[in-house]
Formats: C-alpha cells, sequence, structure tokens
C-alpha cells in the first residue's frame, strides 16, 4: 500500500482554507471557472491542431489509381504494425507466425503480473520487470525497422 502524506489539521493556514471552502485539493483552486474555463479548451484545441497538423503534413496516398494486374512489390501495414509483420513474414511456417503474433498481446498481458510482489514504483528497485520491458522495447524497434527493408536484409538492416 502506498504511503500517503496526511494533512495537519492543526495548521491554521489549512484551516483557514478549509473555512473558505478551498481545501478540496492540493492548490487551494476550484476546478470550476479555472480548470474548466482556461486549462481544459487549451488542451483540447491543442489535441485537435496536432491531429489536423498530422492530416495536413502526412495526407494518405491515393494519387495512383488502382490496377486490379499488378500487384506492388512491397505491401506494408501500417507503422504500428511492422514488428507483427516482420514476425509473420520472416517465420517459415504460417502457423507458427501466427501463434508468435498472438503471443504478442499475451505477453502484454502478462507483463503486470512480473514481480508483482514487488510494490515498489522505482524501475532500479524492480530489475526483472524492468529487463523484460527494455529488452521487448528494443526487439519491437528491431523489428519494426526491419520490417521497411527487402526479406533478404531485414534482420541486417542491409548493413552486412
Amino acid at each position: 500500500m502506498a504511503t500517503q502524506k496526511k494533512p495537519d489539521l492543526s495548521d491554521p493556514k489549512l484551516r483557514a482554507k478549509l473555512a473558505k471552502g478551498m481545501g478540496h485539493n492540493y492548490y487551494g483552486e476550484p476546478a470550476w471557472p479555472n480548470d474548466l474555463l482556461y486549462v481544459f479548451p487549451v488542451v483540447i484545441m491543442g489535441s485537435f491542431a496536432c491531429i489536423v497538423a498530422l492530416a495536413v503534413l502526412d495526407p494518405p496516398i491515393n494519387i495512383e489509381p488502382a490496377n486490379p494486374f499488378a500487384t506492388p512489390l512491397e505491401i506494408l501495414p501500417e507503422w504500428y504494425l511492422y514488428p507483427v509483420f516482420q514476425i509473420l513474414r520472416s517465420v517459415p511456417n504460417k502457423l507458427l507466425g501466427v501463434l508468435l503474433m498472438g503471443s504478442v498481446p499475451l505477453g502484454l498481458i502478462l507483463v503486470p503480473f512480473i514481480e508483482n510482489v514487488n510494490k515498489f514504483q522505482n524501475p532500479f528497485r524492480r530489475p526483472v520487470a524492468t529487463t523484460v520491458f527494455l529488452i521487448g522495447t528494443l526487439v519491437t524497434i528491431w523489428l519494426g525497422i526491419g520490417a521497411t527493408f527487402p526479406i533478404d536484409k531485414s534482420f541486417t538492416f542491409g548493413l552486412f
């Protein structure tokens, strides 16, 4: 269980804030109108601006008309599916490839249960979970970059 700091109710400054009805959060500011009128609209407009900017800077490629008689050389999925695409195309047995792809969400489900007896949030005090996370991240990045190369150069990135 996490340690929580209890408020000192004998503090006269805290008592004055509580008497004015300003003791409901750490800063003593009410959510209405400060957060709801000034902070939330800025966050919403900033998120909307990021989405519009990404849509303008990276539009979908629909310029070339479809040709049903010519298959493109490299058909790639969206970038977030590159690692599992690389697993599927590099494993010779397709059933094993599908099972390995299915093991990815299963592994992600099991991550919180690694070292669950250790309740520390500090990653340096949870060496097994930190090591699994770092190795998994490196393998995912390696597979994702390799998926952009042809199959014969995908594991070495064409370096050797």
